[in-house]
C-alpha cells in the first residue's frame, strides 16, 4: 500500500471517529485530523508523481549498480 492510500484511510478512520463523536471539541479535533490526513494524501501523490521512474530503470539499475554511478568501485591501494 502506498502511502497516499494510508494516509487517505487514516483520514476516512478519523472522519468516522468525528461523525460518531458527541463532545464537539473532540470531534473538531478529529475533522481536523481527518483534513490533515487527507492534505498528506495529496502531497504524497505529488511526489510520487514528481519522482517516480519507469521501472524498467530501477530493474536495470538494480542488476548493475556500477553502471547507475550511485556505487562506486571500491579503490585499492598497494602497499
Amino acid at each position: 500500500m502506498s502511502m497516499r492510500d494510508e494516509y487517505r484511510t487514516k483520514a476516512a478512520e478519523f472522519q468516522a471517529r468525528a461523525s460518531g463523536e458527541s463532545d464537539r471539541m473532540t470531534r473538531l479535533h478529529f475533522e481536523s485530523l481527518a483534513r490533515d490526513y487527507e492534505q498528506l494524501a495529496e502531497l504524497a501523490e505529488q511526489v510520487d508523481t514528481i519522482y517516480k521512474r519507469p521501472k524498467s530503470t530501477i530493474q536495470e539499475n538494480a542488476l548493475d549498480p556500477l553502471a547507475s554511478g550511485r556505487l562506486a568501485a571500491p579503490a585499492f591501494r598497494r602497499r
